[in-house]
Formats: C-alpha cells, sequence, structure tokens
C-alpha cells in the first residue's frame, strides 16, 4: 500500500498508540487498556487532550469507563396511526355480579401492573367498581371465539358511600371519572354529572387496592385550582424520564361535560403526584392542557375535526419510550346540531326553532350531534406540554401534532369509555360503548416504544 506525504508527529502517535492497545489486549497479555474520554483525567491526575488509554492491570492503577449520556427524551419519536397495532378484543361476564353488573358500564379503565389486571365501572346506575383479568388475546378471532375475562374482585363502591360528597346537592347524580393503581393504592375522581353552577371543587378519593376492605377511604379532596371540572376524569402514568420535565407522576384531567364552561373544550392535562393527596390541600396541579371558552380546540357548536359539542374524552395514554400524549374518545365529523336526535332524515330542521330535530340515527337523546360519529385519537407532542410547564406557552395554545380515526373490527358504538395502558408489554387497552349489545367490549391495541 502507498502513503501520500510523510505522517506527522502527532499522526505517528497515534498509530503508535493503536498498536499498543492491540498488542496489550491480545489473549493472555493480562492486561486490559481501556479508552477514555477527551479531556478525562490519567491514572497519574494529569489532564489529556485527544484519545488517552489508561492501563488497568489488577496492581491498583486507575480506570474509567465511558458512560453515554441518556438518550434525551425530546427527541423520542412521535407516535402515528400506524404504530397502534391492533392485537384483538375480548369480552366481559354477562349477568349480575354481586350489587351490579357490566351492562351500560365500562368507564374509568385503569391496568393494575401489580397483578396485570383491568379496574373499571360497571353499570352506570350504581358506579361500582371491579376487577377482572386479561386473557390470553388471539389475534384475528372472530366474535365466537373471543376469550371472557374472570371477575377477581365483584363489584363494590370504591368510595364506601361518599362519592355524593363532592356535589352541593346530594340529590344530583355522581359518576366516577376515572381509577389509578398507583403504587399499591387506588384512586378515584368523582364528577357531578350536571353541575350547572360549577361549583364542584372536591373530587379525588384514596383507599387500598382490596376492594373488600372496608373503612381505609379518604376524601374527598381538592386538585388543584381551577375546579373540580378540569381534573375529575381520566389519569395516565408519565414515564419516568418525563416526570421531572412535566411536574409530575401522574397525568390528570377531564373534557366535556354538561355545562362546559366548567371543564375543559378539548382534552385537559394537569401533573399531579397522587401520593401527596390529602397531605398536601389542596394537591398541587401543574396545568399542561386545557381550552377555555375563549380559547377553544374547535368551535363548540359548529362542524369541526377536532373538537365540539358532541365530543367526548374516555382517557389518556402516554407510552413509554415515546414523546406523545394519547386522548381516546368519540368525535362528531358531521354538522353540529342541537336538539333532539331522529333517524328520519325528513324529521331533520323540523320542530321548535330553539330545538329542532336533529339527523342523528345513532343518538336521539336530547343535546349537541354531530352525526356521524367515529372512534378518535388526539395525539400531543409532550415537548409541546413541557414548555407550557415551563411558562414558555399557555396551555390552550397547544394544539395535537395528528389527530385520526380509529377502526374498530367490531359493530358497536364509536364511544371510548375507557383507555388504560401496560407500559411493560406496551399494550393500550380500550372499552367500547355497547361493543357486546348493552355490554363494552374491550379492544386491545400495542405501540412499540
Amino acid at each position: 500500500m502507498a502513503y501520500v506525504g510523510r505522517l506527522d508527529g502527532f499522526a505517528r502517535l497515534s498509530v503508535l498508540a493503536v498498536l499498543l492497545f492491540v498488542i496489550l489486549n491480545q489473549p493472555g497479555s493480562g492486561t486490559t487498556i481501556t479508552a477514555m474520554p477527551k479531556g478525562a483525567a490519567t491514572a497519574t491526575g494529569a489532564n489529556t487532550a485527544g484519545r488517552p488509554f489508561t492501563s488497568a492491570t489488577g496492581r491498583g492503577e486507575a480506570r474509567q469507563r465511558f458512560t453515554p449520556p441518556a438518550p434525551d427524551p425530546a427527541s423520542a419519536k412521535l407516535v402515528r396511526a400506524t404504530d397502534l397495532i391492533y392485537q384483538g378484543a375480548f369480552k366481559l361476564p354477562h349477568g349480575p355480579i354481586a350489587d351490579s353488573s357490566f351492562e351500560y358500564g365500562g368507564t374509568a379503565l385503569e391496568f393494575n401492573s401489580a397483578r396485570g389486571s383491568l379496574l373499571m365501572v360497571g353499570h352506570d346506575w350504581q358506579q361500582q367498581v371491579t376487577e377482572v383479568t386479561v386473557p390470553t388475546i388471539r389475534p384475528g378471532a372472530g366474535w365466537s371465539d373471543l376469550p371472557i375475562a374472570t371477575v377477581l374482585q365483584p363489584f363494590s363502591d370504591a368510595t364506601e358511600g361518599r362519592m355524593r360528597s363532592v356535589a352541593n346537592d346530594p340529590s344530583i347524580p355522581v359518576k366516577v371519572g376515572g381509577l389509578l393503581a398507583y403504587q399499591g393504592k387506588l384512586y378515584l375522581t368523582g364528577y357531578v354529572y350536571y353541575d350547572a353552577s360549577g361549583s364542584q371543587v372536591l373530587s379525588h378519593f384514596v383507599s387500598g387496592l382490596d376492594l373488600s376492605v372496608k373503612g381505609d377511604v379518604l376524601g374527598p379532596f381538592q386538585v388543584g385550582k381551577l375546579g373540580a371540572g378540569l381534573v375529575s376524569g381520566y389519569f395516565g402514568l408519565v414515564p419516568p424520564e418525563w416526570q421531572d420535565m412535566l411536574g409530575g407522576p401522574v397525568l390528570n384531567g377531564q373534557c366535556c361535560l354538561s355545562i362546559i364552561t366548567r371543564t375543559s373544550f378539548g382534552p385537559a392535562a394537569f401533573a399531579i403526584d397522587p401520593t401527596k393527596l390529602g397531605t398536601t390541600k389542596p394537591l398541587p396541579a401543574v396545568p399542561l392542557l386545557y381550552y377555555t371558552a375563549a380559547h377553544q380546540l374547535g368551535p363548540f357548536a359548529a362542524q369541526s375535526a377536532l373538537f365540539n359539542g358532541a365530543t367526548q374524552m374516555g382517557g389518556v395514554v402516554f407510552p413509554a419510550g415515546t414523546r406523545s400524549v394519547l386522548f381516546f374518545g368519540k368525535q362528531g365529523l358531521g354538522p353540529s346540531c342541537y336538539g333532539e336526535g331522529t333517524s328520519k332524515q325528513a324529521l331533520a330542521g323540523t320542530g321548535p326553532a330553539a330545538d329542532p330535530f336533529c339527523f342523528d340515527p345513532a343518538e336521539e337523546a336530547k343535546g349537541y350531534h354531530a352525526f356521524p360519529y367515529v372512534s378518535y385519537v388526539w395525539a400531543y407532542d409532550a415537548v409541546d406540554l413541557a414548555a407550557v410547564k415551563n411558562g414558555k406557552r399557555q396551555p390552550w395554545d397547544v394544539k395535537p401534532y395528528a389527530v385520526w380515526k380509529l377502526d374498530l373490527p367490531f359493530p358497536g358504538s364509536a364511544r371510548i369509555l375507557g383507555a388504560a395502558y401496560d407500559p411493560k408489554t406496551g399494550r393500550i387497552f380500550l372499552s367500547q360503548a355497547y361493543g357486546d349489545a348493552a355490554y363494552p367490549l374491550i379492544h386491545v391495541f400495542s405501540v412499540p416504544g
């Protein structure tokens, strides 16, 4: 091999260093050479430039290993629609179980990592909590071959009769907004179904995870200072590498309740540390994302692909190894209309001027309609939420980097009642309303981290 020119002094030293490294690392040499980072101290304490080597022969000489820096969480990937891989679904048991059933239930879905199980709320009337197994998922299984979960804990009032204490008027219904199994405790939020005055302040409870144990419920407690309508709903775990950047280990939020002015006009998220519930009053809640009447994600009374009066939010998931915060729910993509729904197209627009019929074969109850409806994902960049935490942006200035329709293989309502996440396996669990006649169906997705 021919060389052009002559090696200068530095180049000759570099070649000799490499040769020395190779010779001394031959099998049986008894000496190991370890590379040191630029500018590190040698065994004699001298600072060096370039790439020095130091000996570690077992005779007391210093040995220094290079530890690569931890990856920057802000450089992690953003989840896209194609990243959510459908794994399968499973059913829930039919019939009464203790004092309730899964019929018309399936809200406030939560994964219990201690047992690899799911917690959820049952029938809408009782608002009781249960725990079920996650059966073996059968990818590609047809309806008749879907597995059925087994009940681990029967339905029980997880607040032991305290849930109505969050309302000033005990005659108004109160519903469970979210469940969180965290560090051996069960956390629960309760929201007033129709808080016309926007006066609810208390919302959070804590107890043990064993629903059969009585007398261990504490609460309700106040979280944040902006009103319960923003925090009385879903929970989601924050990956460890993001907890300092966002201000806490858990996301907590609420959206889209009746009397919309008391809650968020779009997804909401606050960072909290639930372990301090009851000891720090009110529990601090770091605002990361919410929308006001003056700053709506989408027009409340108009057609929109982001938010309107027909939007419903089921839960939030922050997949490990990503920087995506995913909200799951239902979105109406059609024209906005307030009134009673009808499946008869000819009746649409007729009736009282203030409350005309709205064409909506899916939902006939009086309220806001925007047929057709789709199961939906709102995807946010955690970097944007961190900017809000650091005071560089307002919570309502942040917009989703993507939204998309979530295709489910079995018929049912477009409404996603709850979302849960298993960080160990990367699986996301979603409960679909009316996926099994009057019973919810649990769908399972995976997302690579």
